[in-house]
């Protein structure tokens, strides 16, 4: 029996990520090939008719799972009915801005869509925030839309997850298939912590430790840690651009594991609201490894933490303590 159309909100769908995103959902990358979508993308009013010529490129592609487009500047419009919100748009950081001026500004963008979620979007919807700074605007939008339960709202650091499981593919000569359960730690940001201690390769042989098979500690504790945490700049000044096509196959990613579930045996890296796991602040939205099962994640518990470990995951949960203390005094 045919399934329901599902409704995805995709805000900044006018952008450079939404371009690349939008033409995945609607072949069924992220909800599979048997689920049809009905798009609401949002922009701003300046970008309204680029946003109206994506909407043509999608009538155009003829997608069989699209089943309507909804294309408008009208934050309500855009949020009404929706079951998944993937917030891309947001306000980027231009030369000689201070960091306060950038937060504020994202603070007022998160505060007046998180309202329009709460009033207007489906029960359950399931939020996921990837503008910058995306842990903190996750933050702020779980403030304002408080019937929206804490577990419904998350952040990407997939793409930080897919960029090291890449750096030990290419390093090993393996499939990037056969590398699993990497963990990014903390915040999207270069104090992000990609961890490899419980990370495994699936050999002709059974399972390898990551560790193990590349045998450089040096490699794994130095470059590969920075490789992973920079590589955002790297593309921008390979590219000129940020990291688009990447960043929208890692939001589907991301999605279609929570909704899906994750395979037996593998977790995944998702910036979730803290319960105090691994001695982490509660009340931040910090990335762990998780596992999903009938729609909801679950923080996977007692991996043990190193010392050299547990300094780099108190290192990113205080920038996050910071950057929540810098966004709530933009509040008041």
């Amino acid at each position: 029996m045919a399934k329901d159309p599902v409704r995805v909100l995709v805000t900044g769908a006018a952008g450079q990520i939404g371009y690349a995103l939008v033409p995945m959902i609607a072949r069924g990358v992220m909800l599979g090939p048997d689920q049809p979508v009905i798009l609401h993308m949002l922009d701003i009013p300046p970008a309204a008719e680029s946003l109206n010529g994506v909407k043509m490129e999608l009538v155009d592609a003829a997608f069989p799972l699209l089943k309507g487009v909804v294309a408008t500047t009208d934050v309500v419009e855009a949020c009404t009915g929706v079951n998944i919100a993937v917030m891309v748009g947001g306000f980027p950081r231009k030369e000689g801005m201070e960091r306060k001026d950038v937060m504020s500004k994202n603070v007022s963008i998160y505060k007046s869509q998180a309202s329009a979620l709460e009033k207007h979007a489906a029960a359950n919807c399931k939020v996921l925030v990837v503008a910058n700074p995306a842990n903190t605007n996750a933050l702020i939008l779980k403030e304002f839309a408080p019937s929206i339960p804490e577990k419904n709202i998350s952040c990407l650091t997939r793409l930080d997850h897919n960029r090291a499981l890449g750096q030990i593919s290419e390093r090993l000569g393996v499939q990037v298939s056969e590398v699993k359960n990497v963990i990014i730690w903390g915040n999207h940001s270069s104090t992000q912590y990609p961890d490899v201690n419980h990370a495994t390769v699936t050999t002709p042989a059974g399972d390898k430790s990551v560790r193990e098979l590349v045998a450089d500690d040096a490699w794994l504790n130095g470059e590969f840690i920075t490789t992973v945490q920079q590589r955002g700049a790297a593309i921008i000044k390979a590219r000129k651009l940020s990291s688009a096509l990447s960043a929208a196959s890692a939001a589907c990613d991301h999605i279609r594991d929570w909704v899906l579930g994750t395979p037996q045996g593998t977790w995944v890296s998702m910036g979730v609201y803290s319960d105090g796991s691994y001695n982490v602040p509660a009340g931040l939205i910090y990335s762990f490894p998780v596992t999903c099962a009938n729609g909801e994640w679950t923080i996977v518990q007692g991996l043990p933490i190193d010392e050299i470990s547990r300094k780099k995951l108190d290192l990113t949960g205080e920038e996050l303590s910071e950057e929540k203390a810098l966004a709530y005094s933009c509040l008041s």
